[in-house]
């Protein structure tokens, strides 16, 4: 039988971070105690501390904010993240995860058609409205409001693992996504793809909504997919 593993102080202290703020009912945007506090209530030296805070920051369990303090992150209550130490997707894992969209968003797409609320769908309005004031502006803005149509799509089904996975995945290839938006070369379609989305969950039309969401990404993977096997 192998050894066991014994935990690192850094280990318990993780531990020990995410039981204080479990059990102090911080919630996301709380401010925790000074790095100094936290270092005499578990009784160890700050760099000690504060190896543990970077592991918790680097999940987004906690934010450490630079001459403000420490805050309970966001993503504190969520169950699926992205890698963060993940640095450089290559061709076949960019491809991979585009099947993984394919396979999973147009679902969720009918899923909004069927459950989002009127003033869900006013939002994924304004945010395309927002899009399309950036048509002839920078990539960043564009891509921006392209990331979050898809994710509000995604959050709009209702399932909250689901939108999870889906910004985990937009989250990852986030560089390489604003490659594709280059690479596409067509705002105005890609953008009129976005309105026939939206057209269709205005509707309350599920399959329409599910079948322009695939049509879209198909698209898109499909130039990708050209993109890479043309010559640099």
């Amino acid at each position: 039988m192998s050894e066991v593993t014994r935990p690192s102080l850094s280990d318990a202290l993780t531990e020990r971070m995410l039981e204080l703020i479990r059990t102090g009912g911080h919630r996301p945007g709380d401010r925790l105690p000074s790095t100094r506090e936290l270092s005499q209530r578990f009784a160890v030296t700050t760099p000690t501390l504060r190896e543990a805070l970077r592991r918790l920051e680097a999940t987004g369990a906690i934010e450490m904010r630079h001459g403000s303090g420490i805050y309970v992150g966001a993503a504190i209550e969520r169950l699926v993240l992205p890698n963060p130490n993940m640095r450089e997707i290559h061709a076949p894992q960019l491809l991979d995860l585009l099947g993984a969209r394919i396979v999973i968003e147009p679902p969720l797409a009918a899923m909004a058609a069927e459950q989002a609320g009127e003033e869900e769908i006013a939002a994924l309005r304004q945010v395309l409205d927002e899009a399309g004031r950036h048509l002839r502006g920078e990539d960043a803005e564009l891509h921006e409001a392209n990331m979050t149509f898809h994710r509000a799509t995604a959050r709009m089904a209702g399932n909250s693992v689901l939108h999870e996975v889906v910004d985990s995945l937009l989250t990852v290839h986030g560089p390489e996504q604003r490659e594709i938006l280059h690479l596409f070369d067509d705002r105005r379609r890609d953008y009129e793809e976005h309105l026939a989305i939206l057209g269709a969950i205005e509707a309350r039309d599920a399959a329409q909504a599910e079948e322009r969401m695939r049509a879209h990404l198909v698209d898109v993977k499909t130039v990708i997919e050209h993109r890479l096997q043309s010559p640099r």
